[in-house]
């Protein structure tokens, strides 16, 4: 009978034991610093590699790399860990194009921490492999202007973009800030070229007519500016004003501005339109 109550006790007393074991356990865990885990791309894999993980499925592989894009933590990424970034996605461009959430990642991201060709690259190969979707070119064609200052290669994808548009009246939208946009190029004879190229296109006779008046602005602009640098060789100095230009022969009169806004001179006596000067002047 005794050895029976002795045996009943015995489970009792391994419990209170392992009870404090692991107390123990815990204790000392909880003094040992770990750290933390990390939410960051560190590595990139070659290509070769991501395809045969995924048992040679290149768009499995491909989503794969675009969800590790899409969970990365970037609040405290080190600027080397956008370019392994830039890298991942850059990959999933290679192995789908037409990946749609790569891009848009990408857009959203890599510009901004100075990954801007890497951004290109995949936008351009999302508008070959998606010829329904304007937003690639779209989203190039403000990088180009925004980032490079390429006003020339901008307005040429901006009208790439608008060329997808179904919706008429978005589609003369986009192709308008396409042809204003020319107006920061330095070749305004041949942005004026490529405006009224546009107006020949255009399917509208208003828009084709605002088209021809912003070409022959250009032209005015471009025919102001080799003045000025006539003047600028002759006398060893900018002009002070556009009337300098009447007054030395160099141009019979100021031209009209179709849009009002006028011709002015930037600070370095360089012609230009004058509603830039009055924005250049409030910064």
């Amino acid at each position: 009978m005794a050895g029976a109550q002795r045996t009943a006790w015995l489970p009792m007393l391994l419990a209170m034991a392992g009870g404090l074991a692991f107390w123990a356990g815990q204790t000392g865990i909880q003094e040992v610093k770990r750290p933390r885990p990390k939410a960051e791309i560190e590595v990139v894999l070659p290509v070769f590699v991501q395809v045969a993980l995924t048992g040679g499925d290149r768009y499995l592989a491909a989503s794969w790399s675009s969800i590790r894009a899409l969970v990365t933590e970037t609040v405290r990424m080190a600027p080397e860990g956008y370019r392994i970034l830039a890298l991942v996605q850059e990959d999933v461009s290679w192995l789908n194009p037409a990946h749609e959430d790569n891009y848009y990642i990408a857009t959203a991201i890599l510009p901004w921490e100075g990954e801007v060709d890497a951004t290109q690259v995949i936008l351009r190969r999302a508008t070959l492999a998606r010829p329904f979707d304007y937003q690639p070119p779209f989203y190039y064609a403000f990088n180009q202007m925004h980032f490079k200052g390429d006003a020339l290669g901008a307005s040429e994808w901006l009208r790439r973009a608008a060329s997808k548009l179904s919706d008429p009246d978005e589609q003369l939208t986009m192709e308008n800030f396409a042809a204003r946009w020319l107006d920061k190029t330095q070749d305004l004879d041949l942005a004026a070229r490529i405006v009224d190229s546009m107006a020949a296109q255009a399917k509208r006779e208003d828009f084709a007519a605002y088209l021809r008046q912003r070409s022959q602005r250009l032209r005015d602009l471009a025919a102001l500016r080799r003045a000025a640098t006539s003047y600028t060789e002759r006398h060893q100095r900018p002009p002070e004003s556009l009337d300098d230009l009447v007054r030395s022969g160099l141009i019979a009169q100021i031209p009209q501005d179709p849009f009002g806004s006028g011709f002015a001179l930037d600070q370095a006596g360089l012609p230009v339109i004058a509603g830039s000067v009055a924005r250049s002047a409030g910064k």
